[in-house]
């Protein structure tokens, strides 16, 4: 992706002298009038006491709502990892959604935008729009009907080993190490968010409220289970919804409109073009050159196919993500996976155009606030905090934090599932009782939370390009699988070993080894892997000897099942 090309364009611009560059000044005539001016390299303080309240309030709710299912989540393994199958379709939606989103959508994503324009952001948000209703139009049914047809599986590893019958767990013990391994990196960039919200909010020490956040957010996971978990991203969900559109629109008024904004933003060299990209003029340690309260831009760079592709390859990795998979296996019933998938579009579309949006107008608005990208991934708490009064800007920014809460306490539960289920009762207790099971799960959940604040502890941190890694790692390993997995009978359990740890090892090897080559060898790295990941199980699978008449029956017969 373009990201990686970041590196490049630093170099260069560092390098250049005064007289080589080609200089667009902005902001001398700012198209707005802000009632909070932000010296730069300011942060954001405030103690004011109705933001609190609003965030303690919310605090409170989620934390109640994780002991309001305690005893409900309890009662089985399956309970407490899948909710016993019971949820409806605006709860699978929206949970989905909103557990996949995570920080990055009201951090990340609009971080991008405001740093370098709207192209890459704006390739991906399509690409990820794409992947959503792609995943869900011919994964979601397939998925929730296998799943139970395969000996009721409740993780996504549990069905890899039972849809292939693998008596000795080897499919699903390394699909819990991966698992373990990309949620942990997932984690940590959730904890992120959560340190560079409360520090730019309220100028608070960043690991001190990086790990509250992440200690709130393992309570109620830990007390709760999947229940509580998919009740907060109903929740969560909603609040980001309407905290991104109530941004959106204040944001727009106080850059003057939507035609001033334009024009301000047009000025800048590539900023709104979808085949180029703006290029801001760096000093040596990396920050954008501000010169007369102005920011510096060189000329636009090109865009190209390659970098386009790499944006819209976003979209494969939903077919591997397990914390949206795992939604589709506890619907309700199959029939309505049709209603959660229209909920879950509208909810996308709106959300991810109004981050992006957020970060172009948040260029035009407080132009010279931030001079990093990791920095300017706190344009969205800035923002609120200028348009909002206290109480509601509390409520906004609660959006972030719940944001990074659903995806968080998904990914610590989905690795505690990985752990207790799949490697624990699947290798080393198979007659593990659910207590033993509940245990084993939530030291995992403790030994994540750690791991992951360890991650989190780099403050300098991008959020955008830690959560493109883990997204490309479940991408490769996961999606090539799941998709043979359902629609191929011919697939073996070797095809599957190898496409699994084929596009694991592609991801890592490309993005360290062939992407710093540049060129066409600079795509993201999740489509290559993935593409390798397919064509292992199609090679191995017609290799080695094809699958039992009692596989093949399950297959043929698993989407007359009516569940």
């Amino acid at each position: 992706m373009l990201f990686t090309k970041e590196s490049e364009r630093v170099a260069i611009l560092a390098n250049r002298t005064h007289s080589d560059r080609n200089i667009t000044l902005v902001g001398k005539s700012m198209p707005y009038n802000s009632p909070i001016r932000l010296s730069r390299g300011m942060k954001m303080v405030t103690g004011d006491f109705w933001v609190l309240l609003a965030m303690l309030l919310y605090f409170i709710v989620v934390v109640l709502i994780g002991f309001v299912y305690a005893k409900k989540s309890n009662a089985s393994s399956e309970a407490y990892f899948l909710g016993g199958r019971g949820l409806g379709p605006w709860l699978t939606a929206l949970s989905a959604e909103a557990s996949d989103m995570s920080g990055w959508l009201l951090m990340g994503l609009p971080g991008v935008a405001y740093f370098t324009g709207a192209s890459d952001a704006m390739w991906t948000a399509i690409g990820l729009a794409i992947g959503t209703y792609l995943n869900w139009k011919f994964v979601a049914k397939r998925l929730r009907k296998y799943s139970e047809v395969a000996n009721n599986s409740i993780t996504v590893p549990d069905f890899f080993s039972n849809r292939f019958h693998n008596n000795k767990h080897v499919l699903m013990t390394i699909a819990a190490i991966i698992t373990l391994v990309f949620f942990s990196i997932y984690t940590g960039s959730c904890f992120v968010t959560c340190g560079k919200l409360f520090s730019t909010l309220f100028g608070l020490d960043y690991a001190t409220m990086m790990v509250l956040g992440a200690i709130i957010v393992f309570l109620y996971t830990f007390v709760g289970g999947y229940l509580s978990v998919c009740t907060t991203d109903l929740i969560q969900g909603t609040l980001m919804f309407f905290a991104l559109a109530t941004v959106f629109i204040g944001s727009v008024a106080q850059a003057g409109g939507v035609e001033n904004t334009v024009a301000f933003l047009q000025d800048i060299p590539g900023y709104l073009s979808g085949t180029q990209i703006a290029t801001p003029i760096l000093d040596a340690a990396g920050n954008q050159v501000v010169e007369n309260g102005a920011p510096l831009f060189g000329a636009a760079g090109e865009y190209g196919f390659i970098t386009i592709v790499s944006g819209l390859a976003w979209g494969l990795g939903y077919f591997g993500m397990p914390q949206v998979l795992v939604r589709f296996m506890s619907v309700r019933h199959s029939d309505e996976i049709k209603k959660s998938r229209i909920i879950a579009m509208i909810w996308l579309v709106v959300s991810l155009s109004s981050a992006v949006c957020i970060g172009l107008i948040g260029r035009a608005v407080i132009p010279t606030e931030f001079l990093t990208q990791s920095a300017a991934e706190n344009v969205f708490v800035v923002l609120s905090r200028m348009i909002l009064p206290s109480f509601a800007c509390g409520l906004v920014v609660s959006g972030i934090f719940a944001a990074a809460m659903s995806s968080s306490s998904s990914y610590l539960l989905i690795s505690g599932s990985a752990v207790a289920t799949n490697i624990f009762k699947g290798l080393i207790k198979r007659d593990a009782t659910d207590r033993q099971v509940m245990i084993v799960a939530r030291f995992t959940l403790a030994a994540v939370l750690l791991f992951g604040i360890i991650i989190a502890m780099d403050s300098n941190s991008s959020i955008f390009n830690v959560v493109s890694y883990a997204w490309a790692g479940f991408g490769a390993s996961f999606g090539p699988l799941v998709l043979f997995s359902l629609y191929w009978k011919r697939t073996t359990l070797q095809g599957g070993i190898a496409g699994m740890l084929v596009g694991a090892a592609s991801v890592f090897a490309w993005h360290n080894l062939v992407k710093p080559l540049g060129g066409w060898f600079g795509v993201y790295e999740l489509l290559p892997a993935f593409v390798f990941a397919c064509i292992a199980i199609v090679v191995v699978s017609l290799l080695t000897k094809k699958p039992s008449e009692e596989i093949e029956k399950e297959f043929d017969t698993y989407m007359d099942l009516d569940v």
